[in-house]
Protein backbone atom coordinates (compact mmCIF):
# COMPACT_ATOMS: atom_id res chain seq x y z
CA UNK A 1 0.00 0.00 0.00
CA UNK A 2 1.19 3.51 -0.78
CA UNK A 3 2.47 5.94 2.08
CA UNK A 4 0.88 8.77 2.00
CA UNK A 5 1.67 11.75 4.70
CA UNK A 6 -0.23 13.40 7.80
CA UNK A 7 -1.79 16.04 5.27
CA UNK A 8 -3.38 13.32 3.04
CA UNK A 9 -1.25 14.19 -0.12
CA UNK A 10 1.08 10.87 -1.76
CA UNK A 11 4.06 10.99 -0.43
CA UNK A 12 7.30 11.56 -2.99
CA UNK A 13 7.86 8.25 -5.15
CA UNK A 14 10.67 6.43 -3.82
CA UNK A 15 11.62 6.08 -7.76
CA UNK A 16 10.93 8.11 -10.43
CA UNK A 17 11.54 7.47 -14.13
CA UNK A 18 11.10 10.15 -16.46
CA UNK A 19 11.44 9.75 -20.68
CA UNK A 20 13.94 6.58 -20.52
CA UNK A 21 14.85 6.14 -24.33
CA UNK A 22 17.06 3.06 -24.98
CA UNK A 23 18.10 1.61 -28.06
CA UNK A 24 20.44 -1.20 -29.61
CA UNK A 25 21.54 -0.05 -33.37
CA UNK A 26 18.45 1.12 -34.65
CA UNK A 27 15.65 -0.65 -32.63
CA UNK A 28 14.47 1.34 -29.21
CA UNK A 29 13.89 -1.00 -26.74
CA UNK A 30 12.43 2.01 -24.50
CA UNK A 31 10.88 5.14 -25.51
CA UNK A 32 10.05 7.86 -23.34
CA UNK A 33 9.03 5.64 -20.60
CA UNK A 34 7.94 7.36 -17.14
CA UNK A 35 6.49 6.08 -13.92
CA UNK A 36 7.00 6.27 -10.22
CA UNK A 37 7.12 3.61 -7.67
CA UNK A 38 5.85 4.65 -4.18
CA UNK A 39 7.37 4.14 -1.05
CA UNK A 40 5.80 0.91 0.63
CA UNK A 41 4.14 -0.50 -2.26
CA UNK A 42 4.25 -2.99 -5.15
CA UNK A 43 4.13 -2.20 -8.57
CA UNK A 44 4.06 -4.15 -11.47
CA UNK A 45 5.49 -3.73 -14.85
CA UNK A 46 3.75 -5.98 -16.78
CA UNK A 47 3.54 -6.73 -21.38
CA UNK A 48 3.71 -8.83 -24.11
CA UNK A 49 6.77 -10.71 -25.11
CA UNK A 50 9.32 -8.23 -26.20
CA UNK A 51 7.82 -5.22 -24.90
CA UNK A 52 10.96 -3.84 -22.80
CA UNK A 53 10.10 -5.02 -19.59
CA UNK A 54 14.02 -6.36 -18.81
CA UNK A 55 15.36 -3.46 -20.56
CA UNK A 56 13.91 -1.46 -17.98
CA UNK A 57 15.07 -3.21 -15.46
CA UNK A 58 18.70 -3.56 -16.26
CA UNK A 59 18.05 0.82 -17.48
CA UNK A 60 16.79 1.31 -13.37
CA UNK A 61 19.52 -1.05 -11.97
CA UNK A 62 22.38 0.09 -13.85
CA UNK A 63 23.64 -2.42 -16.56
CA UNK A 64 22.19 -0.09 -19.39
CA UNK A 65 23.07 3.67 -20.02
CA UNK A 66 19.78 5.30 -21.48
CA UNK A 67 20.27 7.93 -24.21
CA UNK A 68 17.54 9.82 -22.54
CA UNK A 69 16.04 10.54 -19.21
CA UNK A 70 16.77 10.10 -15.79
CA UNK A 71 15.96 8.21 -12.63
CA UNK A 72 16.03 9.49 -9.42
CA UNK A 73 15.93 7.10 -6.06
CA UNK A 74 15.28 9.00 -3.12
CA UNK A 75 15.48 12.32 -4.95
CA UNK A 76 18.86 11.92 -5.67
CA UNK A 77 19.38 11.68 -10.09
CA UNK A 78 21.35 7.97 -9.96
CA UNK A 79 20.97 7.74 -14.62
CA UNK A 80 24.72 7.73 -14.74
CA UNK A 81 25.80 5.94 -11.65
CA UNK A 82 27.32 2.55 -11.69
CA UNK A 83 25.31 -0.42 -10.84
CA UNK A 84 27.42 -1.38 -7.62
CA UNK A 85 26.80 1.37 -6.50
CA UNK A 86 23.01 1.54 -7.11
CA UNK A 87 23.24 -1.61 -5.22
CA UNK A 88 24.83 0.19 -2.48
CA UNK A 89 22.29 2.56 -2.62
CA UNK A 90 19.49 0.25 -2.08
CA UNK A 91 18.17 -1.30 -5.24
CA UNK A 92 18.27 -4.74 -4.97
CA UNK A 93 17.01 -7.07 -7.56
CA UNK A 94 16.53 -10.99 -9.16
CA UNK A 95 16.84 -11.84 -12.46
CA UNK A 96 14.63 -13.36 -15.47
CA UNK A 97 17.39 -16.47 -15.68
CA UNK A 98 18.71 -17.35 -12.26
CA UNK A 99 22.33 -16.30 -11.87
CA UNK A 100 23.02 -17.83 -8.84
CA UNK A 101 26.81 -19.65 -8.50
CA UNK A 102 25.68 -22.98 -8.89
CA UNK A 103 29.05 -24.38 -7.51
CA UNK A 104 28.16 -23.11 -4.39
CA UNK A 105 25.82 -23.62 -0.98
CA UNK A 106 22.48 -21.50 -0.47
CA UNK A 107 24.48 -20.14 2.21
CA UNK A 108 27.60 -18.56 0.23
CA UNK A 109 25.60 -18.04 -2.49
CA UNK A 110 23.31 -15.06 -0.57
CA UNK A 111 26.35 -13.81 1.54
CA UNK A 112 27.54 -12.68 -1.48
CA UNK A 113 24.00 -10.26 -1.67
CA UNK A 114 25.94 -8.55 1.34
CA UNK A 115 29.41 -7.82 -0.64
CA UNK A 116 28.69 -4.53 -1.52
CA UNK A 117 28.01 -3.41 1.80
CA UNK A 118 31.12 -4.71 3.88
CA UNK A 119 34.15 -2.42 4.51
CA UNK A 120 36.60 -4.67 5.68
CA UNK A 121 39.82 -4.23 3.35
CA UNK A 122 41.63 -6.57 1.68
CA UNK A 123 44.17 -6.62 4.22
CA UNK A 124 41.41 -7.50 6.73
CA UNK A 125 39.99 -9.88 4.80
CA UNK A 126 43.19 -11.83 3.34
CA UNK A 127 44.29 -12.29 7.46
CA UNK A 128 40.66 -12.93 9.03
CA UNK A 129 41.37 -10.19 11.11
CA UNK A 130 39.34 -7.42 13.18
CA UNK A 131 36.74 -6.06 11.19
CA UNK A 132 36.39 -8.76 8.33
CA UNK A 133 35.50 -11.61 11.37
CA UNK A 134 33.09 -8.66 12.75
CA UNK A 135 31.44 -8.35 9.89
CA UNK A 136 31.45 -12.16 8.93
CA UNK A 137 29.59 -12.81 12.10
CA UNK A 138 27.17 -10.46 11.73
CA UNK A 139 26.76 -10.87 8.44
CA UNK A 140 26.05 -15.11 8.90
CA UNK A 141 23.25 -13.86 12.31
CA UNK A 142 21.40 -11.60 10.02
CA UNK A 143 21.12 -13.81 6.78
CA UNK A 144 20.36 -17.04 9.70
CA UNK A 145 18.06 -15.07 11.57
CA UNK A 146 16.71 -13.38 9.48
CA UNK A 147 16.25 -14.41 5.71
CA UNK A 148 17.03 -17.70 5.53
CA UNK A 149 14.51 -18.29 8.69
CA UNK A 150 11.87 -15.66 6.59
CA UNK A 151 12.07 -17.68 3.25
CA UNK A 152 11.68 -21.09 5.28
CA UNK A 153 14.60 -22.65 3.17
CA UNK A 154 16.84 -23.57 6.88
CA UNK A 155 16.84 -26.95 5.48
CA UNK A 156 18.79 -26.42 2.70
CA UNK A 157 21.39 -23.56 3.95
CA UNK A 158 23.76 -25.92 3.71
CA UNK A 159 23.08 -27.55 -0.06
CA UNK A 160 24.66 -27.06 -3.26
CA UNK A 161 22.68 -24.87 -5.45
CA UNK A 162 23.13 -27.03 -8.29
CA UNK A 163 20.67 -29.89 -6.60
CA UNK A 164 18.05 -27.69 -5.80
CA UNK A 165 15.00 -27.98 -7.84
CA UNK A 166 14.18 -24.96 -9.65
CA UNK A 167 11.24 -23.36 -7.51
CA UNK A 168 13.51 -23.39 -4.38
CA UNK A 169 16.68 -21.81 -6.87
CA UNK A 170 14.13 -18.60 -7.08
CA UNK A 171 14.07 -18.72 -3.43
CA UNK A 172 17.73 -18.23 -2.66
CA UNK A 173 17.72 -15.67 -5.76
CA UNK A 174 15.41 -13.77 -3.67
CA UNK A 175 17.11 -14.42 -0.42
CA UNK A 176 20.63 -13.21 -1.65
CA UNK A 177 18.55 -9.90 -3.16
CA UNK A 178 17.07 -9.32 0.27
CA UNK A 179 20.82 -10.22 1.77
CA UNK A 180 21.69 -6.92 -0.17
CA UNK A 181 19.57 -4.65 2.05
CA UNK A 182 17.57 -3.42 -0.30
CA UNK A 183 15.04 -0.30 0.31
CA UNK A 184 13.70 -1.79 -3.24
CA UNK A 185 13.54 -5.28 -4.27
CA UNK A 186 13.34 -5.49 -7.99
CA UNK A 187 11.99 -9.20 -8.94
CA UNK A 188 12.13 -9.88 -12.75
CA UNK A 189 9.86 -12.46 -12.95
CA UNK A 190 9.82 -14.27 -9.82
CA UNK A 191 7.30 -16.80 -10.42
CA UNK A 192 8.19 -17.51 -13.96
CA UNK A 193 8.31 -21.49 -14.30
CA UNK A 194 6.79 -22.31 -10.90
CA UNK A 195 3.84 -24.45 -10.37
CA UNK A 196 1.07 -23.58 -8.51
CA UNK A 197 1.96 -24.30 -4.75
CA UNK A 198 5.86 -22.14 -5.30
CA UNK A 199 3.74 -19.48 -7.41
CA UNK A 200 1.46 -19.29 -3.89
CA UNK A 201 4.36 -19.41 -1.77
CA UNK A 202 6.29 -16.87 -3.07
CA UNK A 203 3.25 -14.20 -3.62
CA UNK A 204 3.25 -15.18 0.21
CA UNK A 205 6.64 -14.07 0.56
CA UNK A 206 6.16 -11.12 -1.15
CA UNK A 207 3.74 -9.64 0.58
CA UNK A 208 5.27 -10.21 3.61
CA UNK A 209 8.61 -8.77 2.68
CA UNK A 210 6.60 -5.58 2.55
CA UNK A 211 4.57 -5.98 5.31
CA UNK A 212 7.04 -7.07 7.98
CA UNK A 213 9.91 -5.84 6.35
CA UNK A 214 8.91 -2.33 4.81
CA UNK A 215 10.33 -3.35 1.54
CA UNK A 216 8.81 -1.72 -1.88
CA UNK A 217 8.54 -4.21 -4.68
CA UNK A 218 9.19 -3.12 -8.71
CA UNK A 219 8.60 -6.91 -10.18
CA UNK A 220 8.20 -7.41 -13.70
CA UNK A 221 6.00 -10.38 -13.94
CA UNK A 222 3.88 -12.46 -17.05
CA UNK A 223 1.37 -14.38 -14.17
CA UNK A 224 -1.68 -11.75 -14.52
CA UNK A 225 -3.86 -13.17 -11.87
CA UNK A 226 -0.96 -12.66 -9.19
CA UNK A 227 0.16 -9.15 -10.81
CA UNK A 228 -3.78 -8.33 -10.07
CA UNK A 229 -4.09 -10.00 -6.47
CA UNK A 230 -0.80 -7.92 -5.12
CA UNK A 231 -0.11 -5.07 -7.07
CA UNK A 232 -1.04 -1.58 -5.83
CA UNK A 233 0.11 -0.05 -9.47
CA UNK A 234 0.07 -1.84 -12.81
CA UNK A 235 2.43 0.01 -15.71
CA UNK A 236 1.98 -1.91 -19.24
CA UNK A 237 4.35 -1.76 -21.50
CA UNK A 238 3.89 -2.42 -25.56
CA UNK A 239 7.19 -2.09 -27.66
CA UNK A 240 9.06 0.04 -25.13
CA UNK A 241 6.47 2.39 -24.53
CA UNK A 242 3.76 3.17 -21.57
CA UNK A 243 0.85 2.50 -23.20
CA UNK A 244 -1.33 2.33 -19.38
CA UNK A 245 -1.29 2.74 -15.94
CA UNK A 246 -2.77 2.74 -12.70
CA UNK A 247 -4.20 0.69 -9.95
CA UNK A 248 -5.13 -3.07 -11.27
CA UNK A 249 -9.17 -2.74 -12.01
CA UNK A 250 -8.24 0.41 -13.97
CA UNK A 251 -5.51 -1.29 -16.00
CA UNK A 252 -7.49 -4.99 -16.28
CA UNK A 253 -10.26 -2.53 -18.16
CA UNK A 254 -8.21 -0.64 -20.41
CA UNK A 255 -8.99 -1.36 -24.10
CA UNK A 256 -5.42 -0.67 -25.40
CA UNK A 257 -3.88 -3.02 -22.90
CA UNK A 258 -6.50 -5.48 -23.95
CA UNK A 259 -5.47 -4.78 -27.26
CA UNK A 260 -1.71 -5.67 -26.67
CA UNK A 261 -2.22 -8.94 -25.15
CA UNK A 262 -4.89 -10.37 -27.21
CA UNK A 263 -5.81 -8.41 -30.31
CA UNK A 264 -8.95 -6.97 -29.19
CA UNK A 265 -10.80 -4.09 -27.87
CA UNK A 266 -13.03 -6.45 -25.62
CA UNK A 267 -12.66 -5.78 -21.76
CA UNK A 268 -14.27 -8.94 -20.88
CA UNK A 269 -11.16 -10.75 -22.85
CA UNK A 270 -8.71 -10.25 -20.47
CA UNK A 271 -11.06 -11.25 -17.43
CA UNK A 272 -11.85 -14.56 -18.96
CA UNK A 273 -8.16 -15.26 -19.75
CA UNK A 274 -7.19 -14.25 -16.15
CA UNK A 275 -10.45 -16.80 -15.06
CA UNK A 276 -9.50 -19.78 -17.64
CA UNK A 277 -6.05 -19.03 -16.02
CA UNK A 278 -7.12 -19.50 -12.49
CA UNK A 279 -9.30 -22.80 -13.65
CA UNK A 280 -6.89 -24.71 -15.02
CA UNK A 281 -4.22 -24.13 -12.84
CA UNK A 282 -7.15 -25.65 -9.61
CA UNK A 283 -7.57 -28.48 -12.30
CA UNK A 284 -3.80 -29.17 -12.72
CA UNK A 285 -3.62 -29.20 -8.88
Amino acid sequence: MATHNPGGTPAAPLLQVDGLTLAFGGVKALSGVGFGVQPGSITAVIGPNGAGKTSLFNTISGFYRPAQGSIRFKGQDITRIPAPQRARMGLGRSFQNIALFRGMTVLDNIKLGRHAHLKANVFDALFYLGRARKEEAELRRDIEERIIDFLEIDHIRHASVAALPYGLQKRVEMARALAMQPEILMLDEPVAGMNREETEDMARFILDVRAEWGVTVLMVEHDMGMVMDLSDHVVVLNFGQVIAQGTPAVVQADPEVNRAYLGSGDVGDLRRKLQAGATSAQGAA
